[in-house]
């Protein structure tokens, strides 16, 4: 006799171990720099409308460029500027530990930490930088 529809088993789920999630693990700081590193991914998404807007201000003319020109030297147009300009050095640099992953190198535990705290340090360190080299060439 064939059944067309399978029975359900009466201990399926019962004795399954659960997917792990986020909760399951302890936060490392190469998980959290993972998570940052798709966070600033999407944090430059949304600021390329920033570059977008400035050049289409651009091209309507010199009341409008003024206009928003005016909004990005305002403390709060330069908070915007500097976090978006560190996502993008943030996310460069962990673009560069992803890369020298993927030719099979700095898997070992030191090497992954180390990695982690150098893209962080050197993101904060390169956008000071670059902040600092705007101001003087202005």
């Amino acid at each position: 006799m064939s059944e067309t529809t399978p029975t359900p088993h009466p201990r399926i789920g019962a004795d399954r171990p659960l997917s792990p999630h986020i909760q399951v693990y302890r936060p490392l700081f190469t998980m959290v720099m993972s998570i940052v590193h798709r966070i600033t991914g999407v944090g430059l998404y949304f600021g390329m409308f920033l570059l977008a807007w400035w050049l289409f201000a651009a091209a309507s003319g010199p009341d409008y460029f003024n206009w928003v020109q005016g909004f990005f030297g305002s403390w709060f147009g330069q908070v915007i500027l500097f976090g978006f300009t560190w996502a993008l050095l943030h996310h460069m640099l962990g673009g560069l530990r992803h890369f020298v992953w993927d030719t099979g190198h700095g898997f070992g535990e030191v090497v992954r930490e180390t990695m982690a705290k150098a893209t962080l340090a050197g993101s904060v360190i390169l956008t000071v930088l670059v902040w600092i080299i705007g101001y003087m060439v202005r």
